[in-house]
C-alpha cells in the first residue's frame, strides 16, 4: 500500500474535465448514437397483472407502414437466463412463454423504419389473457414468503429476553413506499450484430457484468458481445442489471439485420428497469434509563418480484449501527405481481436507516434525553460483534461537528416548543453509515512518447465524476499535470470493473489504478536497468517517485529522467502496465471494513393551519475517508439530499388494485423536488484516510441520501408533536 508520490493534485475541487463535452452536448450518450440503415423498436407490454396469454394476434401490426418485424413468445426463440449476480440472479429473459407475472410486463416487440411507425404498429398488436388474481400487498395471504433470503440475518447476545427485562422500550412499525428510478434520461440501447459480434451502445452502470451476461443469454462467447456506455445521464440503480428491453434490442437486431434503437418512455421506465420496493418494518429497542441500549431487534418486510432476487437487505443496518451486547435483524421478502425491483441510490440502508433513527428518536423522548446524546452515548466503537477496530471512523466528529454547523444547542427538547413567522419549526437528526463495498478491478496505464498518458477501466460514469477524479488521481501517481491524462471509460473490452453503484467504484478502481503506475514505474526501471548511463540505475520502485513528467529518486530528486526521454531513447512508442485490486478481508486485514458515516440535520418548517412542510436547511456532516475532490464529492452529497427529500415528502409509486397497473407513471403525476423545494445545504467532511485501500477512499454516492428521510420525520415531530411512521410524509397526515 505504499503511495508513489506525495499528494499535489487531490482534495481541492478540481473543475469537471467532461464539463465542457457536456454543456456543449459533445458528450456521446447511448440515444446519440445511430447507425446506417438503423430501425426502431417499441415495446407492447401487458394490460394484467397476473394469467396467460391465451392469444396473441399481430398481423395488423405487421401489415402496418414501416413495420420490419413483430416478435413474441411465438417466434422469439430461445433465450438463456443471464448468469447469478454480485445482486442476486439475472431477471428472467424475455419473450419464453405465455406467463405474465406483472402489469406492463413486455410481451411483445415491434421493428419499424421510423420511431414513429414503430410506436404506432405496436399499438395495433392485439393481446387476450386468461387473468389471475394479481398478489400485490405484503400481507397477502397468498404471497410465498423468502426468510433471510440472502443469509444476512444478524443474532448475538439474547435479544428478547433483553428486550422483555429493559427498563425503557419502544416497540413500533414503520412503512416505506414503492419509489422508481427517474434519471433525466430514460434509458435506451442500440444493438447491431456484426457476423457473431454483437455491438451494444447502453444505459448501463455495469458494462463488464452486462458483456458477460449478454453471452449466456444468446449463447455466444464473450468476447462477442462489445458493450459501450461512456457516458450514461443518470441511473440511481436503474442501470444496474441487463434489463428485458436491451435483450429484445438485440433480439431484434439479429432478427432484421440491422442495428435497431429502441428508447424507453417515461412510462415505460416505471415497469422496465427496477424501483426501490415497499417495506414494513418493526423495530423494538430496549434501553437502560441512563441511555445505554441492551437490546436490538429489527424485523423488515419487503417485496420482491414473482421470479426474481433482488439483493436488498434491509434490517441489517441495524446489526453495527449502535453498540448493543443483544442484537437480532430479519429480513424477510414476499413475492408478488409486480415489476422486478432493483437497487435505488441507498439501496437497503436509505430504508432501514429510516425506521432505525425514527426509533431512535422515539426512545431519545421516552427517556427524555436529547437525541444527540442518545447516539453518542451508544458509538459504535469498535465494531460490533467482533470487537475489531474500523478501518477508519469519524462518526462521532460527524455528529459533534453537525451539531455546531447546524445550531443544535438552539433546540428546545419540547414538540411543538420552536415558532417563527407563525410557522411551527422542528430540528431533526439520523446519524447515518453506508455499508464497506469493493469488488475486484483491473486497470491499464499506457505512457506514450510525447509523455502523456491513458488510463482505462470498464467502469461507467453516471454523472458522478468519475472521469474526473481518475484524471485527478492518475496525474498525481505518475507526476503529470490532469491535463496530460486521459481516461477510457464505459466499455466491456477494457480491463474487467465492478458497477458502478454500491459507493464501491472509486475504491476499487482507484486501487487498481494506484496498482498500475506502481506498475508503469516498474517497467520504466526495468527498461533502464541496462543502462549504466542512466540517473536512474539500480533503482527499485521504493527507491523513486513521480514527478514531473518523469521519475527521480527519492533520496537524490536531481537524479532525474522523463517518460519521454527514456522512451524516444530506447524508440519506444508507449509503455504499458495493467494493475489489479481485490478486496481484504477483516481477518485479513485485522481490522473492521468501514464504509462511509455521516449525520444529517434537518430544520423543518410546518404551516400549523395546512400542514404545509417545508425543509428550510440541511447540514450533512460525511466521514468519506481521503477526498479526492472536494467539489464533485460536494456535489454528490447535494444531489442525494435532494433524493432524500424526495423520499421523506414527495415520491411514491402508486398501483391500482387489483391490476397493479402503476397509476401515476409520469413526472407530472410521480412527483419528485424540484428548485422550490430544496433548502440551504450546507456539507463539510471530516474524517481520514481509510486504511483498508491503497488510496485511502470510502464511497460517499449513496450516503448521502442515507439519513434524510428520518431527520425529516424526526423535526416534523419536533415541529408538531405529530409521529408519523410512514414515507411519504404529506401534509394530509398533519391535518
Amino acid at each position: 500500500m505504499t503511495t508513489i508520490s506525495r499528494p499535489r493534485l487531490l482534495g481541492p475541487g478540481m473543475n469537471r474535465v467532461d464539463g465542457p463535452l457536456k454543456v456543449t452536448g459533445s458528450a456521446p450518450y447511448p440515444s446519440d448514437f445511430a447507425y446506417p440503415g438503423m430501425a426502431h423498436a417499441a415495446l407492447v407490454r401487458s394490460t394484467v397483472g397476473s394469467g396467460r396469454i391465451t392469444e396473441i394476434d399481430t398481423a395488423e401490426a405487421e401489415r402496418a407502414p414501416g413495420v420490419v418485424s413483430v416478435l413474441t413468445h411465438l417466434n422469439a426463440g430461445h433465450l438463456d437466463r443471464g448468469p447469478m449476480t454480485p445482486l442476486g440472479v439475472s431477471p428472467p429473459a424475455p419473450l419464453q412463454d405465455d406467463l405474465i407475472l406483472h402489469y406492463g410486463q413486455q410481451v411483445a416487440v415491434v421493428v419499424a423504419d421510423s420511431f414513429e411507425e414503430a410506436t404506432e404498429a405496436a399499438g395495433l398488436v392485439r393481446v387476450h389473457y386468461a387473468v389471475r388474481p394479481a398478489l400485490l400487498e405484503l400481507d397477502d395471504p397468498g404471497a410465498e414468503l423468502r426468510t433471510n433470503p440472502w443469509k444476512r440475518d444478524a443474532a448475538w447476545g439474547d435479544a428478547a429476553g433483553a428486550l422483555a427485562t429493559a427498563e425503557v422500550r419502544v416497540d413500533e412499525t414503520y412503512f416505506t413506499a414503492d419509489n422508481t428510478n427517474n434519471p433525466m434520461g430514460p434509458l435506451t440501447t442500440v444493438a447491431r450484430w456484426e457476423g457473431d459480434t454483437l455491438l451494444i451502445n447502453n444505459s448501463t452502470q455495469w458494462a463488464s457484468l452486462e458483456s458477460t451476461s449478454l453471452a449466456v443469454t444468446f449463447g455466444i462467447p464473450e468476447e462477442n458481445v462489445h458493450v459501450t456506455a461512456p457516458y450514461v445521464g443518470g441511473g440511481f440503480g436503474a442501470g444496474l442489471r441487463v434489463w428485458s428491453h436491451v435483450i429484445l434490442t438485440a433480439l431484434a437486431a439479429r432478427v432484421t439485420g440491422r442495428p435497431v434503437k429502441l428508447a424507453l418512455t417515461r412510462p415505460q421506465m416505471f415497469t422496465a428497469c427496477g424501483h426501490r420496493p415497499k417495506g414494513r418494518q418493526r423495530i423494538r429497542l430496549g434501553a437502560t434509563r441512563d441511555g445505554r441500549l441492551v437490546a436490538v431487534d429489527h424485523e423488515a418486510l419487503t417485496a420482491a418480484a414473482m421470479d426474481d432476487d433482488n439483493f436488498e437487505p434491509t434490517a441489517t443496518v441495524s446489526a453495527t449501527s449502535y453498540a448493543c451486547p443483544n442484537v437480532a435483524t430479519h429480513d424477510t421478502q414476499a413475492r408478488l405481481n409486480i415489476p422486478v425491483p432493483n437497487s435505488m441510490r441507498g439501496p437497503g440502508a436509505s430504508t432501514g436507516n429510516y425506521a432505525l433513527e425514527c426509533a431512535m428518536d422515539e426512545l431519545a423522548y421516552k427517556l427524555g434525553m436529547d437525541p444527540l446524546e442518545l447516539r453518542l452515548r451508544n458509538d459504535a466503537d469498535p465494531h460490533p460483534p467482533t470487537g475489531l477496530p474500523w478501518s477508519s471512523r469519524a462518526h462521532r466528529e460527524c455528529l459533534e461537528r453537525g451539531a455546531e454547523l447546524f445550531g443544535w444547542s438552539r433546540r428546545t427538547h419540547e414538540p411543538r416548543s420552536m415558532r417563527e413567522d407563525g410557522m411551527l419549526v422542528g430540528y431533526g437528526l439520523a446519524a447515518v453509515g453506508y455499508p464497506w463495498f469493493r469488488a475486484r478491478c483491473l486497470a491499464r496505464v499506457t505512457i506514450r512518447r510525447d509523455g502523456t498518458a491513458y488510463v482505462c477501466s470498464a467502469g461507467t460514469e453516471i454523472g458522478n465524476g468519475a472521469y474526473t477524479v481518475f484524471v485527478q488521481l492518475s496525474a498525481e501517481l505518475l507526476g503529470l499535470d490532469p491535463a496530460q491524462v486521459t481516461v477510457g471509460l464505459g466499455d466491456s473490452t477494457m480491463p474487467l470493473a465492478p458497477q458502478t453503484g454500491g459507493s464501491g467504484l472509486t475504491s476499487a478502481i482507484g486501487s487498481a489504478i494506484h496498482e498500475a503506475c506502481r506498475n508503469v514505474i516498474g517497467a520504466v526501471l526495468d527498461l533502464v536497468a541496462d543502462d549504466t548511463g542512466s540517473p536512474l540505475h539500480g533503482c527499485t520502485v521504493d527507491d523513486v517517485e513521480a514527478a514531473d513528467g518523469g521519475v527521480r529518486r527519492r533520496d537524490d530528486p536531481s537524479r532525474f529522467a522523463s517518460y519521454r526521454d527514456i522512451l524516444a531513447r530506447l524508440h519506444r512508442p508507449d509503455l504499458t502496465a495493467e494493475g489489479e485490486s481485490v478486496p481484504g478481508t477483516p481477518q485479513d486485514l485485522g481490522m473492521a471494513l468501514a464504509g462511509a458515516f455521516g449525520a444529517k440535520y434537518v430544520e423543518v418548517r410546518v404551516d400549523p393551519d395546512l400542514g404545509r412542510i417545508r425543509v428550510a436547511r440541511a447540514v450533512s456532516v460525511i466521514d468519506g475517508g481521503r477526498i479526492l475532490n472536494e467539489k464533485t464529492a460536494r456535489s454528490q452529497i447535494i444531489g442525494g439530499t435532494v433524493g432524500g427529500i424526495g423520499m421523506a415528502l414527495f415520491e411514491e409509486t402508486v398501483s391500482d388494485a387489483p391490476s397493479g397497473r402503476i397509476a401515476n407513471a409520469t413526472l407530472g403525476d410521480y412527483i419528485v423536488p424540484v428548485n422550490a423545494d430544496i433548502p440551504d445545504m450546507q456539507v463539510e467532511f471530516v474524517g481520514s484516510w481509510d486504511r483498508a485501500n491503497p488510496i485511502g477512499t470510502k464511497g460517499i454516492g449513496e450516503i448521502g441520501l442515507v439519513g434524510l428521510a428520518p431527520a425529516i420525520a424526526n423535526g416534523i415531530f419536533h415541529a408538531t408533536g405529530r409521529r408519523i411512521r410512514s414515507l411519504p410524509i404529506t401534509m394530509d397526515q398533519l391535518l
